[in-house]
């Protein structure tokens, strides 16, 4: 009788130690789940710090790359003088063609209506443009994004930016309504 109770009671402590364990590997799964999460959300920081530290040109090349890393093709960064509100051309994996206006301001600042409109009277007539896009490193404003809107233009702000330059694929944002996505209001600028 005391060689059974022996081992029960060994089983039972093999089981409380076994219990432990596995609630222990259960925490360090949902801590490294939780460092995970924080490292990309420092990344994407960073790579938005580093877009924001990008010229003009750097940034018309940077949007360029990210449409070749989704499937686009003939995708050519067309900006500088005189070039109508066309940064950046290719076509989508399905075949449209985009054409891209590209705006690095500073994360304080907003593109406004008037952008919007010079960008809608030549990236179809001019250009055409199946998708006109219109990327900018900062936000838009309430009447630019009702402008937007009516127009059929789609707008990446900084935010969808972020998830674009995280991995997002170009093809997703597109199919977002621009008059409920984002947001209008101005980041803080740095110090």
């Amino acid at each position: 009788m005391g060689t059974v109770l022996l081992a029960v009671s060994a089983a039972v402590a093999g089981m409380v130690v076994v219990g432990g364990l596995v609630r222990a590997g259960r925490r360090e799964a949902r801590a490294e789940r939780a460092r995970l999460v924080e490292q990309g959300r420092v990344q994407a920081l960073r790579s938005m710090e580093a877009v924001w530290l990008l010229g003009h040109r750097e940034f018309e090349e940077y949007v360029a790359e990210l449409c070749r890393r989704d499937g686009c093709t003939d995708v050519k960064r067309v900006g500088g003088a005189n070039d109508l509100g066309a940064d950046v051309t290719g076509r989508l994996p399905d075949g449209r063609k985009i054409v891209v206006q590209c705006k690095r301001y500073a994360k304080h600042r907003t593109v406004g209506s008037p952008d919007l409109q010079r960008f809608n009277g030549t990236a179809r007539d001019e250009h055409g443009a199946d998708v006109p896009l219109f990327v900018a490193s900062c936000t838009f404003t309430k009447q630019a994004r009702a402008f937007a809107a009516r127009h059929r233009l789609v707008l990446i702000d900084v935010d969808l930016l972020g998830f674009w330059n995280s991995g997002t694929a170009l093809t997703t944002l597109l199919d977002l309504d621009i008059g409920r996505s984002g947001t209008n209001r101005r980041l803080t600028p740095d110090t």
